[in-house]
């Protein structure tokens, strides 16, 4: 279970200076993290340490991690509203 706490911090690290990047990555918050396995919390939370410019080159999948765990979660943020 997750507290209200990590939801509040991640939320607010999903602020970032591209407001593309916000809606995506809230919108995951919102609707995912909860049902998501640690696996993908822990490569959500690295994603967000990410510079904005880095994210999104990742984003638009110009470049991959190299780690098996982001580059699939990017994935499902890249195809999030095709479900």
């Amino acid at each position: 279970m997750t507290d209200h706490s990590e939801i509040s911090r991640l939320r607010w690290q999903c602020r970032r200076g591209m407001k593309e990047l916000d809606v995506v990555l809230v919108r995951w918050l919102e609707r995912d993290f909860a049902a998501a396995d640690a696996a993908q919390r822990a490569a959500f939370a690295e994603l967000l340490r990410l510079e904005d410019d880095v994210l999104w080159k990742l984003m638009l999948g110009r470049e991959r991690t190299g780690d098996e765990a982001m580059d699939a979660l990017l994935e499902r943020l890249r195809h999030a509203d095709r479900a």
